[in-house]
Parts: C-alpha cells; structure tokens; sequence
C-alpha cells in the first residue's frame, strides 16, 4: 500500500472532515470494509489518517460500525497513534456543554459487538486496565488548557449500546456510581486499538446533560448535533494544535501491550 500515515484520527458525530489537499484511499481489511473511505493529508509536517466512524453520511448507528475493520485499517496504513473524539452526554451537573473530557477509564454496557481480534487458537489476554495512553491524553490536556479550551483531566465513559439514550433509571444509576461521561462509540474502539498495540485516546465533548442528572431536560438527537457543531472549530483547533506535538510512539504500555498476554 502507498499512502501512509501516522497519526490517525477517527471523527465523531458532525464531524466529517477537518483535512484539505487529502489522498483519499480505500482499505481492505480481513474484517470486511471499513466504515469509509480513509483521506490523508499532512497536519504540521505529520500524516495524518481521518476517517468517520460512522460513515461519511452518518449512515452507521454505534452498533453497526466495523470497529474491527476501522482499526485493523489504521494500523494497514501505518498508524501508530490514534486520536479518538466523539459527542459524550455528561452525567455530572458540573460538567459543563462543551466541555472536553479526556477519559482514563471507561465502562462496558455494550452487548453483541465484534470486540476482539483473538478469537483462537491462540488465547490472548491484553489488559485493560489503564486502556487509555497516558503520554497522548497528557498531550491533549496540556495542548487544550494552553488554548484555554475547558478540558478535564482524566474521567470515566460508560459506554452504552444505542442508538437508544438512557432512560432515567439508568442515567441515574451511572451518575450514583460516580460515572463522568456517557456515549456509544468508545467500546470496542479504543480497546481494539490497545490489542492491536496502537495508542489510543479520547476527548469526549460534552454535548448534553444526561436525562438523569438533576434539572436536565430530555436528551434529543437534535441537542447533540447543535452543541457538537457549535463546538467543531474548538475541536479542529485543538487537533491541529496538538498533532505536529505527537512524537513516534514510545515503547509504552500501548506498544507492549503484547508481551505476557498470550498463554
């Protein structure tokens, strides 16, 4: 394959495209077709791979996206480092709309998604303990906080199957297990990456209020894609920001994630 890239980055809901003088290229991987057609451009002397997660015309509910297929191709053209920003609900009154959240942790409701790349013969643990990479979320915290854009430095997404919002009961229950971020693309996503030995991180923006944090309204399809646009240029700015930042990847917990995980 010709185009290479590496830095990859995977676009969440509204947020199609933010490279211009791209290459764009199809992948085939052993997991059937991506999500779309990947574009590469240079940002700040770096390749960087873009692709939507869900299509380029948002075709694809969270349920339905080739996870597989989208991270298997971003390691197929090269990339090492991986960016991940997607629309989260907020379950804390105090986190605020707009407001970036670069997790640490995240917590699986999904059910029935393809969420791993070692299904035998040979079986293979890869931890998840820390599943986010320390050295690209400190990039991206330092980069926002010089940019003044309101970012929160660590925090946990429970990840929800979709394309149904939460009903009350449960909101509320996430919020009471001391849950900060809620969405629906980040499992298996950052966790196929660490499997695949790639860094990986997120910036969840805070669109909404989920429905059970106290005095908020119903969360609406129409709200989040509102809150997500009025945020794009703060995304791209940040993005184009920290990329030319990103140094090859280090021989961290995400490059080894490997050795010891196979019995």
């Amino acid at each position: 394959m010709s185009a290479r890239a590496e830095i990859g980055v995977f676009g969440g809901s509204g947020f199609y495209s933010f490279l211009e003088d791209v290459e764009t290229v199809e992948v085939d991987t052993p997991y059937g077709k991506p999500s779309g057609p990947f574009t590469i451009g240079d940002v700040g002397g770096k390749r960087v791979a873009f692709l939507p997660r869900h299509g380029p015309d948002h075709e694809l509910p969270p349920a339905q996206i080739p996870y597989r297929a989208n991270v298997w191709a971003m390691k197929e053209l090269g990339v090492r480092r991986v960016i991940g920003p997607n629309a989260s609900g907020s379950l804390k009154a105090e986190i605020g709309l707009g407001e970036f959240v670069v997790t640490d942790q995240f917590v699986d409701r999904t059910s029935g998604r393809a969420d791993t790349f070692y299904e035998g013969p040979e079986t293979t643990h890869v931890s998840a303990a820390d599943p986010y990479c320390p050295d690209l979320r400190r990039l991206l915290v330092e980069t926002a906080q010089e940019l003044g854009i309101p970012v929160r430095d660590g925090g946990t997404v429970v990840v929800i199957q979709g394309p149904r919002f939460s009903t009350r009961a449960e909101s509320k229950w996430f919020q009471g297990l001391g849950w900060d971020t809620i969405n629906m693309t980040q499992y298996p996503e950052g966790y196929l990456a660490r499997e695949l030995e790639l860094c990986y991180a997120n910036i969840s923006m805070v669109t909404d209020h989920d429905v059970g944090v106290a005095g908020a309204d119903p969360v609406s399809h129409e709200q989040v894609v509102t809150v997500f646009n009025e945020n794009n240029e703060k995304l791209r700015k940040l993005l184009f920001a920290v990329i030319p930042r990103i140094e090859p990847q280090p021989q961290d917990a995400c490059a080894t994630a490997l050795r010891g995980a196979r019995i």
